[in-house]
């Protein structure tokens, strides 16, 4: 402030003491009126230095505030500042206006990248998930918020796939958008093609590469499922739809006037339309099954409740076989992610496994409860266990085959359609979980399913 009132009073002062020593001002007056300069010089400085101190605020409040350059609480008084303060003011606005018009402009890229169909990573230069949109976090089961996406499973492995990776390479190197197919076989089997493309410059956020994914698995499941039908199905339905050709043909002929007869044949082409019923139902639903089988369910699932219900709607048929149900239910196993309905056609499909397997007369074992941690995550674990014949260990990889049996025979007799523990294997894949088979000849047969449980 001194050297500011040095540099306002200073030429006042000289001229004063010229005219001291010159005579032509008496030193009295004089050095009352350069008391008078300096005092005004003080005052004057001190305005001065404040106004700039407050510009001088206003930038560092700008520079501390991410850059919003806020205008000087106060009213200048010099008019040199004040024109300053009006500068500093307009570009305060021209500044805030064009932040929120980029800010506006961010906020529609994010939203429109958010609600593309198809999956979209974002990655950095480092080749780090920097986010994904809401179809890539539902391809992968990734939670909502940008946070979790670097730890996902799903993706770490689909970025770690050797295809990928060069596909990634080769777009950082010729600066041009790269395509791949990727076959990614955990937790289920899904067919992915893929579009790298390079961003320069980079995006807001750091990202240098952006990924297209398009989730091909449906197309091939459907593919695959013609192919099974024609391969499998049509074998299946040959014999009873033989069976039914045989004896219309014998009702129409030799039999046509045996009451007995007719009256047989009309029970066994029952059973066998039955049969052929079954088949095309399971079929049916193996299908609509597996072409969700990639996409990871939604809601909870409370297992103790749905092996209850399912167990309450099997009693005739344990009643007819004399076979006796314990349970050893736990309310509190609750599988989440988890669709209901498909979790108590595992139940179904296991109960009805060990009743037509099992040992007549005999007993089954239906249980849930908590089942350890596996991959780092709780779960809990349901099990259905007979006292049957067992199974021999060289069966037991290829059970959960379409139309695979241990005894085809026996099978058949029981109403079985070879398809029962495919669907479960399906089932159990879509939730991320695991299927068990413990068996062997003579002592019985447990089958476990563990399952992500609901994380609290």
């Amino acid at each position: 402030m001194l050297r500011a009132a040095g540099l306002i009073g200073g030429v006042p002062w000289v001229v004063l003491l010229a005219l001291m020593l010159g005579g032509a001002l008496e030193w009295r007056a004089g050095l009352l009126a350069i008391l008078a300069c300096s005092i005004g010089a003080l005052g004057l400085a001190r305005i001065w230095i404040g106004n700039l101190a407050g510009l001088a605020d206003s930038l560092r409040r700008a520079a501390a505030e991410d850059g919003r350059l806020v205008p000087p609480s106060t009213t200048p008084l010099l008019p040199a500042v004040a024109e300053i303060s009006d500068g500093v003011a307009r570009l305060a606005r021209t500044l805030a206006e064009r932040a929120e018009l980029v800010g506006r402009m961010r906020r529609a890229d994010e939203a429109i990248v958010e609600t593309l169909p198809d999956p979209l990573l974002v990655l950095s230069p480092a080749r780090l998930p920097l986010r994904a949109n809401a179809a890539a976090r539902a391809l992968f089961g990734v939670g909502p918020g940008r946070g979790s996406v670097a730890g996902a499973g799903d993706i770490a492995a689909l970025l770690r796939h050797p295809v990928l990776a060069a596909a990634v390479d080769r777009a950082l190197a010729e600066q041009r958008a790269q395509t791949a197919d990727l076959v990614l076989p955990v937790p289920v089997l899904r067919e992915i093609a893929a579009q790298v493309i390079p961003m320069e410059p980079a995006l807001a956020d750091g990202g240098r590469i952006v990924i297209l994914l398009s989730d091909r698995s449906r197309e091939r499941a459907v593919e695959r499922m013609r192919a099974d039908f024609v391969a499998n199905a049509s074998h299946e339905l040959r014999t009873p739809l033989a069976s039914l050709i045989g004896f219309i043909e014998t009702l129409r002929g030799p039999a046509e006037d045996d009451p007995a007869a007719r009256q047989r044949f009309l029970g066994i082409m029952a059973e066998q339309s039955e049969r052929m019923q079954r088949l095309i139902d399971d079929l049916l639903g193996l299908s609509r099954i597996a072409l969700t089988e990639h996409q990871p369910p939604t809601g909870r699932a409370v297992l103790a409740a749905i092996a209850q219900a399912e167990a309450e709607a099997l009693e005739p048929l344990f009643r007819s076989r004399g076979i006796t149900l314990t349970q050893a239910l736990d309310d509190a196993a609750v599988a989440a992610p988890a669709d209901a309905e498909q979790l108590a056609q595992v139940v179904r499909n296991l109960l009805e496994n060990a009743v037509r397997h099992g040992r007549e007369g005999g007993q089954v074992q239906l249980s849930a409860g908590p089942g350890g941690r596996q991959g780092g995550r709780e779960g809990v674990m349901l099990a259905v266990s007979d006292d049957g014949p067992g199974i021999p260990r060289e069966h037991i990889p290829r059970l959960t085959e379409r139309f695979y049996r241990v005894d085809t025979g026996r099978s058949r007799r029981a109403g079985g359609t070879g398809l029962g523990l495919a669907i479960v294997k399906h089932i159990v894949n879509r939730h991320r979980g695991q299927l068990h088979i413990d068996s062997e000849e003579g002592q019985g047969a447990t089958f476990r399913v563990w399952l992500p449980a609901e994380q609290r």
